[in-house]
């Protein structure tokens, strides 16, 4: 069998992007971490899959694994390159520069910009209001919301504050990012009793100029150069405790986006970049051993 796919990155958050439009591929949490595996795989942070939607008013369907085969509710880069890949390759109708696409975490609006090839560059996403209460993030650290909480650690004592953006959020601002140990707290923190769904960590520090710089340590994932939801989710934090008032550029290791918290409708609008690396076939075999990837010019 051969399968295609296309490799993309929003801001070095990479994927596996595979069309699957009638839903007839089914993977184990196994095989996606082989397809994952930067030694033995293709490698990624994640697996999205471009399905048919049978939710009335979205143009298609985004079904997301992370890279350890856990699957998620929503992926703020990911949902970028599923916008390019959509609208590039002619999966909805030709010129159209909006879409709504669903997600285990709802329909999400996108609107792109194209550069002078017509192909998509930048993509906005409506990320939906955050959800504050602790029982909807869903943890069992007190508060509605759930602002500078302190929560036990082995190591120490972080003030944390929670965010929910269809997936649940822990932000700390930190003194200096850059020198904070995100693979040692990252995981301590994500698998934390306090969350039971584990939680997704931000490693936060307020720049002069009024950027906002994050690490981001992801649900199933590690440490990744960029994160979409994260970002937002620091944004909504940042605004409840007074560090910013509803927008904010945020810095990542992998690049900049552009972030608003809408007082009006209460929505959270991600603006970033979307790219296709490029395309190529594998072949599966009868067992792993047989398994190969090719790419294309």
């Amino acid at each position: 069998m051969e399968l295609a796919f296309t490799k993309m990155h929003g801001l070095g958050n990479d994927f596996i992007v595979i069309e699957d439009l009638d839903a007839e591929l089914e993977f184990s949490a196994e095989a996606v971490q082989w397809f994952c595996d930067r030694h033995f795989g293709i490698g990624a942070d994640g697996l999205i899959l471009i399905r048919h939607s049978a939710s009335p008013g979205a143009d298609l369907y985004m079904h997301y694994s992370n890279s350890d085969g856990s699957l998620a509710e929503m992926c703020g880069n990911g949902i970028r390159c599923f916008a390019k890949y959509v609208v590039d390759h002619g999966l909805v109708a030709e010129g159209r520069n909006a879409i709504v696409v669903d997600t285990l975490g709802g329909p999400k609006e996108i609107t792109v910009s194209r550069d002078e090839a017509g192909e998509v560059c930048l993509a906005t996403v409506n990320m939906g209001a955050p959800r504050l209460a602790a029982e909807e993030i869903p943890t069992t650290l007190e508060g509605n919301p759930v602002v500078k909480v302190p929560l036990e650690t082995k190591i120490g004592t972080y003030e944390v504050t929670c965010v929910s953006m269809d997936n649940p959020h822990c932000v700390i601002w930190v003194a200096d990012v850059a020198a904070t140990p995100v693979e040692l707290v990252g995981p301590m923190i994500e698998q934390h009793p306090a969350f039971p769904d584990r939680t997704n960590v931000e490693f936060a520090e307020l720049a002069p100029d009024g950027a906002i710089r994050i690490r981001v340590w992801e649900r199933g994932c590690g440490e990744t150069l960029a994160c979409g939801t994260g970002a937002a989710a620091t944004l909504v934090a940042a605004t409840l405790v007074g560090k910013v008032d509803r927008e904010a550029v945020i810095d990542l290791p992998g690049g900049e986006l552009a972030t608003e918290w809408d007082e009006t409708s209460g929505d959270v609008f991600i603006t970033g970049t979307a790219v296709e690396v490029f395309r190529g076939t594998m072949s599966l075999g009868e067992d792993e051993d047989e398994e190969t990837c090719e790419e294309e010019a």
